[in-house]
């Protein structure tokens, strides 16, 4: 990726996102999607709603106009590692 630690893409979209008024610890999950969609090798579509077509705008946009809703799709996407894991019963789908 070639980005020196702190400076990888998912903290500029943290701290920018904070700046635009999404809450902090909001900020802090949208930041770890985004993450881990990189690291973890999430299929493109799915990188695609992380963040990576757009910068993370569209993420932005969701978790400012609809807070409630970004929380839990982001939270379901960490718990399920992009739709790959079911938490329920611990299998890899």
């Amino acid at each position: 990726m070639g980005s020196a630690f702190g400076a990888y893409p998912w903290d500029g979209w943290e701290k920018y996102a904070v700046a635009q008024g999404v809450p902090a610890e909001l900020a802090a999950l949208g930041r770890a999607v985004i993450r881990e969609a990189w690291q973890h090798g999430w299929d493109e579509a799915l990188r695609s709603l992380c963040g990576w077509r757009d910068d993370g705008r569209r993420m932005l946009r969701l978790a400012q106009r609809n807070p409630g809703l970004a929380q839990k799709r982001w939270s379901r996407l960490l718990d399920t590692d992009g739709g790959r894991y079911d938490p329920a019963t611990g299998r890899v789908l």
